[in-house]
């Protein structure tokens, strides 16, 4: 009986090593498939301010697995800690996140953004538009929607319109590759376009970005970006596959 009962043991651990093995195999399966935490939820790390070289002494902070631009009531002027991005500069990728916002709120996501002294981010970036559609009146304003929440911000409209309520997490991705980029919003693609067609090129030469020609032109590479709007939002799980 005591030999049965040491050779079950040594099955046992057998099988436990066996099965920790192909958890670790697996794991790095994952990070060879070229997906990067941008956020570990617990630092700053890769993230410096727009046009610094350091991350914002105040405005952000990481609160509970999270990346939260604190509220200055400011609106469109901003806070006390401006927009962020991501230290490196990306061409085809797609990024996925979660954000929240707060009642009210306004915020965004740049892509491909350029730091042009001197000028603010969206003069050069793509933006995916975070917003309170309920409240905030950047929802009524625009044509078609296109200033709700999901949207390529005053160009293309969300469709389907699908953002949660405040308070809840909105799970979105953007995808970017040899000029298509596609937002998907909760599961469901709701903007598709095409940088340096000619079906881009007429649809900002009608729209107020038409005089930015580092929006007009969008770059092929650029940074990441998050938008402080003067109202609380928090971002969290953001990483970004190299495609």
């Amino acid at each position: 009986m005591k030999y049965i009962n040491i050779l079950l043991s040594c099955v046992i651990v057998t099988v436990i090593s066996l099965s920790c093995g192909s958890a670790k195999k697996v794991a790095k399966t994952d990070t060879n498939a070229g997906t990067t935490v941008l956020f570990d939820g617990k630092t700053t790390t890769g993230w410096r301010g727009y046009n610094k070289t350091a991350f914002p002494e105040k405005g952000w902070e990481v609160v509970d697995g999270t990346l939260h631009c604190i509220g200055s009531g400011a609106g469109e002027a901003g806070g006390s800690g401006g927009d962020i991005i991501y230290d490196k500069k990306f061409s085809n990728f797609e990024l996925s996140l979660e954000w929240k916002i707060s009642a009210g709120g306004n915020s965004g996501i740049f892509i491909l953004a350029q730091e042009i002294p001197g000028e603010p981010i969206y003069k050069s970036a793509p933006e995916m538009q975070v917003l309170d559609n309920e409240k905030h009146p950047d929802a009524k304003l625009g044509v078609d929607g296109n200033r709700k929440a999901g949207s390529l911000y005053d160009l293309l409209p969300a469709k389907p319109q699908n953002a949660k309520p405040v308070g809840q997490w909105n799970q979105v991705k953007i995808m970017v590759y040899q000029g298509t980029v596609v937002f998907t919003q909760n599961g469901a693609n709701v903007v598709e376009f095409h940088l340096w067609t000619d079906d881009w090129k007429r649809m900002v030469s009608n729209s107020k970005f038409k005089d930015w020609e580092w929006f007009l032109n969008t770059a092929k590479e650029g940074y990441i970006g998050l938008q402080d709007h003067g109202n609380d939002v928090w971002f969290r799980n953001i990483k970004l596959k190299v495609l």
